[in-house]
């Protein structure tokens, strides 16, 4: 959680000092509220769309089911209310820094690629899990720049994170 939070305050501390203390929303980007509605609907489809690739990834390669069963080790038992806040908060801070201070900054590429970093695991049997985030990363991105704020991207995030940490949570591989 720390590390949410530091990155939300992070995020709002660069985009102060230079000059852009709303990294919610894209400087001089008009957001109608036609185009954020658009974006809403599109952060639930990309979410939706990661979370089935996820499932499909978890059944067919073993570098799915091996980080499902370390991710569980590590992270559980949670409860539910701690599932939410947990991707809540990382939803948003990570969202807030690597799409809303540092996108407008380094560009798409490098900005997911710093996000994939972030999702690098010990071994290098995780490291289609990090591709998988740099790929996240630039469709959240892209939803960025097209709308011109994060609530599309944030939903989509959250999306991933609840409902896989929800699966994982539930589902014991053997």
């Amino acid at each position: 959680m720390a590390l949410y939070l530091g990155l939300g305050a992070a995020a709002l501390a660069w985009g102060t000092l230079r000059g852009q203390p709303n990294v919610w929303r894209l400087s001089g980007h008009e957001t109608e509220m036609s185009i954020t509605f658009a974006g809403i609907l599109c952060g639930l489809a990309a979410g939706l769309l990661i979370v089935f690739a996820s499932r499909m990834a978890l059944y067919r390669f073993d570098w799915a089911r091996a980080l499902h069963r370390e991710m569980r080790h590590l992270l559980f038992p949670l409860q539910d209310a701690e599932i939410v806040v947990l991707a809540a908060a990382s939803s948003v801070g990570e969202e807030m820094f690597f799409r809303g201070a540092l996108l407008p900054v380094v560009g798409l590429v490098a900005s997911s690629a710093i996000f994939a970093l972030l999702h690098i695991g010990p071994k290098l049997r995780h490291l289609p899990w990090t591709a998988s985030s740099f790929a996240a990363g630039l469709l959240f991105g892209a939803m960025f720049l097209w709308t011109g704020d994060l609530t599309g991207p944030v939903i989509a995030h959250f999306l991933v994170n609840f409902l896989n940490l929800r699966h994982v949570g539930q589902v014991e591989l053997r």
